[in-house]
């Protein structure tokens, strides 16, 4: 029989992670771990580890995911609530048993290469409850989406660099004349 190992974190949806993080960083002192694309989601998600748990910061990175559908139903808040599980697909079959109502029903690659599941919030009584389950693949799937993150932060910088010096250079092409 599959069990709940540990609270694994609380999501909470914002339009803006750099804001967000002015209170749960700046305001409470937790500690920013790290920030990772996660594609498969449409979202950008910030780290703060508290204890064993954490907190996310989950902003949608397009207008017609389903985060971005929650953000603009219900604003900026609570989204999720994750619990790790030692094995998922067992749990999954548990809960059908016992007739809880799945958004997934199999398990699908979240954050870091978790396998993750969704338990839609019409049997728990108004909660999006996430379970997931630590994959092997974890540490290296986060490597590589911090580089991908990473490069593009590098390739915006550029790209205003550029065009920064493009508006430099012709505010003094036209003080010159």
């Amino acid at each position: 029989m599959a069990r709940i190992k540990r609270i694994d974190h609380v999501a909470l949806v914002v339009d803006d992670i750099d804001a967000a993080l002015g209170f749960w960083r700046d305001a409470l002192g937790l500690e920013l771990s790290h920030v990772e694309d996660v594609p498969e989601q449409e979202s950008v998600v910030a780290f703060l580890p508290t204890g064993e748990s954490e907190v996310e910061l989950v902003r949608p990175t397009t207008d017609d995911s389903g985060v971005a559908k929650y953000l603009r139903k219900r604003g900026p808040g609570m989204h999720h609530i994750c619990l790790e599980v030692d094995d998922i697909e067992e749990m999954l079959q548990q809960l059908k048993e016992r007739g809880v109502e799945l958004i997934n029903e199999t398990p699908t690659l979240g954050t870091g290469g978790k396998k993750i599941a969704f338990i839609h919030p019409r049997s728990t009584q108004g909660v999006l409850v996430e379970l997931y389950e630590l994959s092997p693949q974890e540490p290296q799937i986060r490597l590589e989406r911090a580089r991908h993150l990473a490069e593009r932060v590098v390739a915006r910088g550029r790209a205003m660099a550029v065009t920064t010096y493009a508006f430099l250079r012709g505010l003094r092409r036209n003080g010159e004349e």
